[in-house]
C-alpha cells in the first residue's frame, strides 16, 4: 500500500490527494490507465437458424428472404462468439447486417426481436447524431457506451450484444461538402463512415462511463467490438424510388418499392464508402408491405395492434369489436398513402380517438367499430401528416 505521506526534497512533508471515488473506480474497468479488469465469460446460446426463424416468423409478417438471412447471419454470429470463448482459432468472420427498404417494412423490428431472443444487450442509434472525432457532436465510440449501459456496466454482456444503426443511408458522402461549413471536411457525412469502420471490423477501443458528458475523458473502460453485432439499416429512398420510376409497361404501376435488390455499384455512387459496404457483407433487401401483410401485422403477431387496443380498452371495462371492414378500410387508408406498418398506429389512435377518451365513462359496454364509421373518421384525417420518414 503506498503511503500518503511523500517527503519533499527540502524535508517538509506533505499529504497526496487521494480521490474518493478510487473504490469505485476500480471495480469498473479502466479509468486514468489503470490496468483493464478481465470480465467474467458467460455461456453462450448457440441457435439454429430455424430456431431463429420460428421465432422471428411469430413477430414479423412478411419478408421472409429477410428473416432467413438475418436467422442464418445471427447463427454464424453465435457459432463464432462460442468458438472464440472457448480459445479455439476459427475462419468465422463477422456477420454484420445491412438492412435495406423503405420506411415501415419492418428494418427495426426484426432486430429488436433478434435481441429479445439471443438475450443480449441491444440499443438503437440514429446515424445522424455522430460526427468526426475532434468536431462537436457524438464520437462513434459513443453508441458502444450506450450499449455498456443498457447491460449494468457489464464488460461481458456488452461485448456480445447487438447495436442497432438506424439511418445509415442519411451519413452518405455529400458532393457539396461545403454546406457543413467546414471546408471540404464532411464531418457528418464521410467522416463518420470512415470512424465506423473499425468498430465493424472489431478493435479494441476507450468508451466512455457517462454517456450524457460522453466529452469527459477521464472516466472509460476499454471493450472489444470482435463480438459486437452490427445491424446498419436505411430506407435509400431515392434508389428505390429510381427503381419504381423506371419501371414502365404492362403491370408496372403495380410494383412496389424494394421489388429488385440494390447493387453495391448503386450503393456507393449514392455516396456509401466501399470500405463500410465490405464490413457490411450480409446486405438484407425489405420490400414494401403489401395490403395483406399489413392486415395480418394489425392482427396476428403476438402482440398485435388490435390484441394492444382490445386490452387497453379491457382495463377500463370495455369490450373492443374491431369489424373485419373496419380494418380493410385501415390497411387501404395505409396502401395509398404508403404509410406502411408504422403508420398503422397512427391511424388507429385516429380511428379510436373517441372510444379512447370516453372508455372510463362506458364500463361495462361494448362499442363496436364498424367499415362505416372507420371511413367516416379517415375522411377527415390527412395522410401526408402521418408519414414518418
Amino acid at each position: 500500500m503506498v503511503d500518503p505521506l511523500h517527503a519533499t526534497p527540502t524535508g517538509r512533508v506533505m499529504l497526496a490527494s487521494m480521490p474518493k471515488d478510487a473504490p469505485e473506480r476500480k471495480g469498473l474497468g479502466m479509468s486514468a490507465g489503470g490496468a483493464r479488469r478481465v470480465p467474467r465469460q458467460e455461456d453462450v446460446r448457440v441457435l439454429t437458424p430455424r430456431q431463429i426463424y420460428d421465432h422471428l416468423d411469430r413477430y414479423v409478417v412478411g419478408q421472409d428472404a429477410a428473416k432467413r438471412a438475418v436467422a442464418t447471419a445471427a447463427h454464424q454470429h453465435l457459432k463464432r462468439i462460442e468458438q472464440r470463448r472457448l480459445g479455439a482459432k476459427t475462419l468465422l468472420r463477422k456477420t454484420n447486417l445491412l438492412l435495406m427498404g423503405p420506411t415501415g417494412s419492418g428494418k427495426t423490428h426484426i432486430a429488436r426481436n433478434l435481441a429479445e431472443l439471443l438475450e443480449v444487450p441491444f440499443t438503437v442509434v440514429d446515424a445522424t447524431e455522430y460526427t468526426e472525432a475532434g468536431y462537436y457532436g457524438k464520437d462513434v465510440e459513443v453508441m458502444v457506451a450506450e450499449l455498456l449501459f443498457k447491460s449494468g456496466h457489464s464488460i461481458d454482456a456488452t461485448e456480445r450484444g447487438i447495436i442497432f444503426i438506424d439511418e445509415i443511408d442519411k451519413i452518405a458522402r455529400r458532393s457539396g461538402s461545403s454546406r457543413t461549413g467546414a471546408g471540404s471536411r464532411d464531418i457528418g457525412g464521410e467522416g463518420v463512415q470512415q470512424a465506423l469502420l473499425k468498430l465493424l471490423e472489431g478493435r479494441e477501443i476507450f468508451v466512455p462511463l457517462n454517456v450524457t458528458q460522453h466529452w469527459n475523458k477521464h472516466d472509460f473502460v476499454q471493450v472489444d467490438t470482435s463480438d459486437i453485432l452490427f445491424i446498419c439499416a436505411g430506407t435509400f429512398t431515392d434508389l428505390h424510388q429510381a427503381q419504381v420510376d423506371k419501371q414502365v409497361g404492362f403491370g408496372a404501376e403495380g410494383r412496389r418499392q424494394g421489388g429488385s435488390r440494390l447493387r453495391v455499384k448503386e450503393l456507393v455512387e449514392y455516396g456509401m464508402l466501399a470500405e463500410l459496404l465490405g464490413r457490411l457483407p450480409v446486405q438484407v433487401q425489405l420490400r414494401e408491405l403489401s395490403a395483406g401483410e399489413l392486415y395480418e401485422v394489425l392482427t396476428a403477431p403476438p402482440d398485435s395492434l388490435v390484441k394492444e387496443y382490445r386490452e387497453a380498452l379491457k382495463l377500463d371495462g370495455v369490450e373492443l369489436d374491431l369489424r373485419e371492414g373496419a380494418l380493410r378500410a385501415v390497411v387501404q387508408y395505409a396502401v395509398d398513402k404508403r404509410l406502411g406498418a408504422r403508420g398503422l398506429r397512427s391511424i388507429l389512435e385516429e380511428v379510436l380517438a373517441d372510444v379512447l377518451f370516453e372508455a372510463p365513462e362506458r364500463r361495462g359496454q361494448t362499442v363496436v367499430v364498424d367499415r362505416a364509421f372507420c371511413e367516416t373518421r379517415l375522411s377527415k384525417l390527412d395522410g401526408t401528416a402521418l408519414r414518418e420518414e
